[in-house]
């Protein structure tokens, strides 16, 4: 990785990667993708409508499809929470980027998401919040690079905890 090295979100529905994506590309100055938003961009179609119509494991490989397919250099990425369960995007990421986990309590998590069952979440219709919690939450800790603990802490404090962060990595 060279100093275009990517900065790249990722965590669990509700830890803030999209509006810490925004903030961390300004302060950064760079620019920001959300690969959620990519996907409804390409497909012309929400996450719900996909997942609703085709399944969860059709918006997996959508996703896997979409960042694979991608060649950003210097921006920020805010992934879907579900990108972590292909070893194959996560690798094509994590080779012109540093991983960061934005990690959070499950309860903080919980109240924040509103709406779980209309997200466009990448799971299965009998999986509960604290399922897919289990599950993910091996998965974030094994890819990211760095950590950050985002439970109390506001979008501007978690963006310059990353800078700070990358700061001390050779590629940056």
């Amino acid at each position: 990785m060279k100093n275009s090295s990517n900065i790249v979100l990722i965590g669990m529905p509700g830890s803030g990667k999209s509006t810490v994506g925004v903030v961390l590309a300004k302060y950064a100055r760079r620019p920001f993708i959300d690969t959620d938003i990519l996907i409804q961009s390409i497909t012309g179609r929400s996450l719900q409508d996909i997942v609703d119509n085709e399944g969860y494991m059709e918006l997996r490989r959508i996703e896997e499809e979409v960042i694979l397919s991608t060649a950003f250099h210097s921006h920020v990425i805010a992934t879907g929470g579900s990108a972590v369960y292909s070893a194959r995007a996560m690798g094509h990421l994590k080779k012109d980027g540093v991983i960061i986990f934005l990690d959070a309590s499950i309860d903080v998590l919980s109240g924040r998401i509103q709406d779980f069952n209309t997200r466009g979440l990448s799971k299965s219709k009998d999986m509960s919040f604290s399922d897919l919690f289990a599950e993910r939450m091996p998965l974030y800790r094994m890819y990211a690079d760095i950590t950050i603990d985002c439970t109390s802490k506001s979008h501007e404090m978690v963006s310059w905890e990353i800078i700070d962060a990358i700061k001390s990595l050779p590629i940056f």
